[in-house]
């Protein structure tokens, strides 16, 4: 049987795949240089995996330091600026909280939705929703030159100068057959079920366990013990749990979700991906029993809301210019090139207990070939899908870093678009003091 239905065709100066924090910044900032943009997103929001994902915080923001008294000390600035403020005019954002050594912003998810709204639309991009691409145009080979995409009216063609992946998983190199890699040996991190815990007294709370999000100590003994009972099964016991800008609630980033034969699952996987979901609503089940019988504060609390989907940590990324390597991470590499910088440090979710390495007051930059494909022309990629080593990639997929991103790669669309060049003869150096132009204060 064939689809009936009229095909739909549309043209753009840039189209943007995904509109998280990296598309989301891309297309507002090519479409206030002038450019027609168009933005496929396949929820009916934007927000990517801070929203769907549930992810709520803004990570990256700050330096690390060693001394847990030390107050915040913002590293990260540009396009997010504009963001901050507006969420914080909303009553969007949360004070700066603990987190290990550093700090990050909790958000409330439907603010954002209304902030990404208004902000795209104030920039002149044009956003579809509910819409997924499903094959991507190709000329001689190598040019993307737009996609066919999907929706309920029925198939879209957008034809386009340039495209930009902030798919997440970069969807639109792999439809093209461009290279791509997946974490250590395809092994990636695995996703989690992110939640919301509402009617939490959220003074006693903090009275009891203290500012810093990550409970170590007396919470990992009581896990222990809960499981030890037999009456829990709680497969992750260093847990992190954020206080809201919404009053009496708590994010909570507890879960570890692995198949029921143990074995790592595979997002991209429909088979994995499912039963990710299912495992996920059955661990939040258990934390918010677990956390009503034995945490204060905890005693009248109920899950709110989950994520609309489990957060992705890591998925398909592609082959670039350039890679940023594991050590650039760990000795705080800086690059003439740099487009963006972090001190987040390296996430590593696996086990009991998860691992953070820290880059003390210092700081790394990612350079803009890591967002230039190796092959493939008129193409560029923005957000999680990077080039970068797996645990680089475990420091550098945060959304601070994504808004960085797209901020740095809808100038280098820009710059493109104004000179008549393709995108990979961008000059690095002409995108850094586009940037910095916007304050993101790289020099």
């Amino acid at each position: 049987m064939m689809d009936m239905r009229k095909q739909t065709r549309l043209q753009a100066d840039l189209l943007v795949v995904g509109s998280g924090a990296a598309g989301m910044a891309a297309a507002s900032t090519a479409a206030r240089a002038g450019m027609k943009v168009i933005v496929l997103e396949k929820y009916g929001f934007s927000g990517g995996g801070a929203v769907a994902g549930l992810s709520g915080t803004i990570c990256g923001l700050f330096e690390a330091k060693e001394s847990p008294d030390a107050p915040p000390r913002r590293l990260v600035h540009g396009f997010v600026d504009d963001f901050i403020a507006r969420m914080q005019a909303r009553n969007g954002l949360s004070e700066p909280r603990r987190y290990g050594n550093t700090y990050t912003l909790v958000h409330d998810p439907l603010v954002w939705r209304g902030v990404a709204d208004d902000m795209l639309e104030e920039a002149g991009a044009q956003v579809i929703y509910h819409t997924v691409v499903t094959e991507v145009l190709l000329e001689g080979g190598e040019r993307i030159a737009g996609v066919m995409a999907y929706s309920k009216q029925g198939r879209l063609r957008i034809d386009a100068q340039m495209v930009i992946d902030a798919s997440g998983d970069g969807d639109v190199a792999a439809m093209a057959g461009l290279e791509t890699f997946m974490g250590t040996h395809g092994v990636v991190q695995n996703p989690t079920m992110i939640f919301r815990l509402q009617g939490v007294d959220v003074g006693r709370f903090l009275a009891r366990y203290g500012q810093n999000s990550v409970l170590v100590g007396e919470v990992v003994d009581l896990i222990h013990a809960a499981n030890a009972s037999g009456r829990y099964a709680l497969p992750r016991s260093k847990i992190f749990l954020f206080p809201t800008p919404r009053p009496g609630e708590l994010l909570c980033n507890c879960t570890r979700i692995l198949g029921r034969d143990g074995r790592d699952l595979d997002p991209l996987d429909a088979i994995d991906f499912t039963e990710a979901e299912i495992q996920g609503r059955r661990q939040v089940r258990e934390y918010a029993r677990f956390f009503r019988e034995y945490l204060a504060g905890c005693e009248q609390s109920y899950v709110n809301d989950t994520g609309v989907q489990v957060g992705i940590r890591q998925t398909r990324q592609v082959s670039g210019v350039k890679i940023l390597r594991n050590e650039d991470v760990t000795r705080g590499a800086k690059f003439a090139s740099g487009i963006a910088r972090s001190a987040w440090p390296i996430e590593l979710h696996k086990g009991d207990t998860p691992k953070l390495g820290w880059l003390f007051d210092d700081y790394y930059e990612i350079p803009f070939e890591c967002f230039v494909p190796a092959r493939g022309e008129y193409l560029l990629t923005a957000g999680r899908c990077l080039a970068a080593e797996s645990e680089a990639m475990a420091s550098a997929r945060v959304t601070a870093q994504c808004f960085s991103y797209g901020h740095a790669i809808g100038h280098a669309a820009a710059i493109a678009w104004r000179d008549g060049i393709a995108p990979r003869q961008v000059d690095p150096l002409a995108v850094r003091a586009a940037v910095n132009a916007d304050g993101a204060g790289l020099d």
